[in-house]
């Protein structure tokens, strides 16, 4: 689903610079670059506005390059693998968006077990074939929807565990260019939260994730499986179906996010398409016709009725990007 609100947007007249990239860009890698793109088209949330240029890249040179040649024309790129954690504006995003969708895995089967990654492996997948590899770790993950580049980025997790539990180390390429592998340590993990979490998206400071290798442990695969059957079960009980972005906001310190906004009493309030679920109301919905701003003013309510009601100050967990008034 996406709206028809948000992707009839007026699309922005294309700055020099821009229009000097796609032409860069469609002499590199050809004419899968486009024009005015609507972000809402690549979101599970199914809003956003267009892209000055948008490109999918299956190669991690072709990854590169594109990011590469953005740089070198003093344009934002902004890198996404699912959009799962992304609310994209109404009025879209300046520069160039690359959709990553550089897929492969690599199973070391030695006394201590890893797997090495491409980032635009998707998490859900990495997680059901660590299982067919007897490889246990990543059962928290088979209900994750984003990639594991985004994981690298946000710290993603579920029941208790997250990808900080299991990374061992990542490639990176730097804002000056460079291909380096940096340790666990350095990415100075916290809660949905990191070093690279940390920059601005779209930032010329940037860093892209590129691979990432996980230290796994053993197990029979019948028991990974029943363990990934049994987090399943629990995710399709508590969260509701539809269009949505997961949870929106990070649960404060010895609270939760969704007791809180339910608390507040706003369970199955809507603003324009966009509405707070009934079944938990950390998860906003996009009912139909959603635009982001709709979920901009929700996100607004939430967060001011549960300051008045409770002095909490509620922290997004999913980001904002793009053009905001």
């Amino acid at each position: 689903m996406h709206s028809d609100k948000a992707s009839s947007c007026v699309a922005s007249e294309l700055s020099p610079n821009v229009l000097a990239l796609e032409a860069a860009l469609r002499a590199r890698i050809g004419n899968r670059v486009r024009r005015h793109e609507p972000m809402a088209r690549h979101t599970p949330l199914g809003v956003g506005g267009p892209a000055d240029l948008w490109m999918a890249a299956a190669a991690l040179d072709e990854l590169i390059t594109a990011v590469q040649l953005a740089r070198q024309h003093h344009c934002p790129v902004l890198l996404m693998g699912s959009g799962a954690n992304l609310l994209v504006s109404d009025r879209g995003v300046r520069g160039l968006v690359i959709q990553n969708r550089c897929e492969g895995t690599t199973f070391f089967m030695h006394d201590e077990p890893s797997v090495l990654a491409l980032s635009g492996t998707h998490l859900a997948s990495l997680a059901r074939m660590a299982a067919r590899h007897g490889l246990s770790g990543l059962e928290w993950a088979v209900g994750v929807p984003g990639t594991l580049g985004g994981a690298v980025v946000n710290n993603a997790g579920a029941f208790g565990s997250c990808i900080a539990d299991c990374l061992m180390r990542a490639e990176l390429f730097t804002p000056d260019g460079e291909r380096v592998w940096q340790p666990t340590t350095w990415f100075e993990y916290g809660y949905r939260s990191s070093r690279l979490k940390c920059i601005p998206a779209g930032s010329l400071d940037s860093f892209v994730v590129l691979r990432a290798e996980l230290g796994l442990k053993r197990a029979s695969q019948s028991e990974i499986e029943d363990r990934m059957a049994r987090f399943n079960a629990q995710r399709q009980r508590t969260q509701p179906d539809g269009a949505s972005l997961g949870s929106m906001f990070k649960n404060p310190p010895g609270d939760y996010a969704g007791r809180l906004i339910e608390a507040a009493g706003l369970k199955g309030r809507q603003i324009g398409g966009a509405r707070i679920s009934e079944h938990h109301a950390n998860f906003f919905l996009n009912v139909g016709q959603a635009c982001a701003a709709d979920f901009a003013a929700l996100i607004e309510l939430a967060r001011e009725t549960v300051r008045a009601k409770f002095g909490v100050e509620m922290e997004l967990e999913i980001q904002r990007v793009g053009e905001w008034e």
